[in-house]
């Protein structure tokens, strides 16, 4: 495969038929002058030793030269380094499930969040292991073939999103299936099955998979997301929650004993995921279990850099160039290869193609070895353009080269952030902070941390690292308006949590409050009581109801005209869930 890194770079060439323009016009011009000397023919005896084949040879010699220089600019690859590396590891197969019941947000900042920053976790702490990824709700499709190449998982990670599958619904034992026909044919080597799902099952036959798996020599472990309470199932952009055929909200709970069922079946375990770093410390243990084996793995690096072969050719031609002379050499008099020579010098344009070679030829050579910092430029360059899978590709080469680079760090962070694989994003900014010694840098990183963790509704964390910022930067008015923000957001949150819990528990921390405050003066103690009588109770205004009335009746509508579109739309099969 033929390509070239910069080019932009071609548009250089454009140059090439504007100078055979301007030669053309010139040479005209020079026709018409001599003509007012006399006749061509008188012309010619004149000037035995005048060619007219000797110039144009010596113009489009020149013009040869430029564009193979251009294209030396645009930095031609052609195909790549293929290398055959020995790993010793173990097959992975992640299922993820991507049902509508998985946007519940029972768990900071959602199951479906959660989900992938598990998998960003497991992938990062994957070495010589190989790795693939499918995604299921009603159906079930590989979004990753098995690979070593981690870089990839991570960016089809962050595209996955449940408006992609066409049938909803769970179907985890198809998921299963497909997994157990995705590994490679190698023998020997262990294999595990990781099925992350909130056990919601609707069409059965998943156990019977676990089963079949465990019998073709594969391990099913399950990490069950979400909680045993449930919660209702937000409707991106609508603020409003999915509901059944009978018009209900829809409660999707974590189903514990199907997902044990399932790891049972599996030969494997199950994890439930409240804590990240604690369920990838377990699930680490489990895969350690399995046998691991060499294996030959076909990695795909950088194309491979062909500039010295135009730049060879550049030099030979301007060499020509400059071996044709302007005039024909006596000693080689009966030798007619050019019959005329013409007055137009072409000295001037050798002189600067071999300035442009010069100047040119050495940042050239230099990226067969870049540095980290020649790698951070071409990442920045990458991330300006809005390229940000190819950037963190460029800041993770120049961590490999400088890991102590705190730019480097930093500008990873970013390209991630815009990638939204915010747990990566997090970790890579406080690696930045750790390795930063300038201040303001360093608040810069701190800030970035608060804003991920105030757009997962993580408060209390976005609190802290805004602190951190403002202590390093305390003119920074856009950390201090976030930071007030985030402590009215978190307050609200509070409020929210304590009236979920019921109006009862509200009145126990106040009789306790009360008792415990106890003051001899009686006036005192009327003065709390018509206080407490005077403070809103949490009971629903007559304008709140009314507004929650119509809310609801809006709802209604749009309920009914969206099944009666599901109901014209036909579908591969009939769906009773589909969450």
């Amino acid at each position: 495969m033929f390509r070239f890194e910069d080019p932009i770079y071609l548009w250089l060439l454009v140059l090439i038929p504007i100078l055979a323009l301007i030669r053309f016009i010139s040479y005209r011009n020079q026709k018409k002058r001599l003509r007012k000397f006399g006749e061509p023919d008188l012309l010619k005896a004149l000037m035995p030793d005048v060619s007219r084949f000797r110039p144009s040879v010596k113009f489009w010699i020149l013009e040869g030269a430029l564009a193979l220089l251009v294209l030396m600019l645009a930095r031609p690859q052609m195909g790549t380094k293929i290398s055959q590396e020995k790993r010793v590891g173990i097959e992975t197969i992640i299922c993820m499930d991507i049902s509508n019941s998985m946007r519940a947000e029972d768990i900071v900042p959602s199951r479906l969040d959660r989900s992938k920053m598990m998998i960003e976790n497991l992938v990062d702490h994957f070495t010589n292991d190989k790795i693939g990824l499918i995604v299921f709700a009603g159906d079930a499709f590989v979004q990753l073939p098995i690979t070593s190449d981690y870089v990839s998982a991570k960016m089809f990670l962050s595209s996955i999103d449940p408006s992609m599958m066409a049938t909803q619904g769970t179907d985890i034992g198809r998921a299963i299936d497909m997994a157990m026909h995705s590994f490679t044919p190698e023998e020997g080597i262990g294999r595990a099955i990781i099925v992350i799902t909130d056990g919601e099952n609707h069409e059965g036959g998943a156990v019977e998979a676990a089963e079949a798996a465990k019998d073709a020599g594969m391990r099913v472990y399950v990490l069950g997301v979400g909680s045993s309470k449930g919660a209702p199932i937000p409707i991106p952009g609508t603020g409003d929650y999915m509901k059944d055929n009978t018009g209900n909200t829809v409660m999707s709970a974590l189903n514990e004993q199907m997902c044990k069922e399932l790891a049972q079946a599996g030969g494997g375990a199950y994890i439930h995921v409240e804590n990240n770093s604690a369920a990838q410390e377990q699930l680490d243990n489990e895969l350690d279990k399995l046998s691991k084996k060499e294996t030959t793995t076909t990695l795909y690096s950088e194309f491979d850099e062909q500039f010295q072969a135009f730049g060879l050719l550049a030099i030979l031609l301007l060499i020509v160039e400059i071996c044709i002379l302007d005039r024909r050499n006596p000693l080689l008099k009966n030798i007619s290869l050019f019959k005329r020579r013409a007055k137009v010098s072409s000295n001037v344009m050798m002189k600067v193609l071999l300035i442009l070679f010069t100047f040119h030829l050495s940042p050239l050579t230099s990226y067969a070895q870049m540095t980290d910092r020649q790698y951070i430029r071409q990442g920045n360059k990458q991330f300006r353009s809005g390229d940000y899978a190819n950037a963190e590709v460029s800041y993770r080469k120049a961590i490999e080269k400088n890991a102590k680079n705190p730019q480097a760090a930093f500008n990873l962070g970013n390209a991630l952030m815009a990638q939204k694989k915010d747990s990566a994003a997090v970790e890579q900014f406080e690696g930045a902070a750790r390795l930063e010694t300038n201040p303001l840098r360093k608040a810069q990183a701190y800030h970035n941390m608060g804003v991920i963790c105030q757009t997962h509704k993580m408060y209390g964390e976005a609190i802290e690292a805004y602190k951190n910022a403002l202590r390093l930067n305390p003119k920074d008015d856009e950390t201090r308006y976030n930071l007030v923000l985030c402590k009215h957001q978190k307050q609200k949150q509070d409020q929210q949590q304590q009236n979920q819990q019921g109006g009862g528990d509200d009145d126990k921390k106040q009789d306790d409050k009360q008792k415990d405050q106890q003051q001899p003066d009686q006036q005192k103690d009327k003065q709390d009581d018509k206080q407490q009588k005077e403070q809103p109770k949490p009971q629903m205004s007559k304008d709140n109801a009314e507004q929650l009335l119509n809310a609801a009746i809006q709802n209604e509508k749009q309920t009914q005209e969206k099944l009666k579109q599901q109901q014209q739309q036909p579908q591969r099969r009939n769906i009773q869930k589909n969450w």
